[in-house]
């Protein structure tokens, strides 16, 4: 049995080394963004706020308590969920992540609720009544609409 050497190995190497550092090299500087132009938050720099009951909210864009558009994400612990109640406008809801449930009617009936996987779109129209909430993970969920956002209870006792 003979022993095979690869001959110019260490030829190639050092030039595939030096193919990467040169195409690093000529790679574009990281640029500023202009702020005139786009603005934006990376995860980390979200502010979260906790609401208790298991909720927690972030303002994305606008004022949720005054009127106007007004963009939120919210966080929604597993095992909560809310009671029947109304908003008095329309609100537009993606699920980013998690599975979030929902359900109708001023009874509360948490086992009757409808799962909403990730990427699932939902819209709570004006005075519609309704109650969501997570269940057995975490749901994230963005949140469009047209404040101010407030929530009136809507339950049969």
């Amino acid at each position: 049995m003979t022993r095979r050497t690869l001959v110019g190995t260490r030829p190639l190497a050092s030039g595939v080394g030096a193919m990467v550092a040169l195409l690093a090299f000529l790679q574009p500087a990281k640029a500023d963004l202009n702020p005139a132009a786009l603005v934006y938050k990376k995860p980390n720099q979200i502010a979260w706020k906790d609401e208790g009951g298991g909720l927690k909210t972030a303002v994305l864009r606008g004022d949720p308590t005054k009127p106007g558009t007004y963009i939120m994400l919210v966080k929604w612990a597993p095992h909560h969920m809310s009671r029947p109640h109304f908003h008095p406008n329309d609100r537009f809801i993606t699920v980013l992540s998690g599975t979030w449930w929902v359900g109708t009617g001023n009874k509360y009936e948490p086992e009757s609720t409808v799962a909403m996987p990730a990427g699932s779109f939902v819209t709570h129209f004006a005075k519609g009544v309704h109650y969501d909430g997570a269940k057995d993970e975490e749901a994230t969920l963005q949140i469009v609409g047209e404040g101010p956002a407030t929530m009136i209870p809507a339950e049969a006792k």
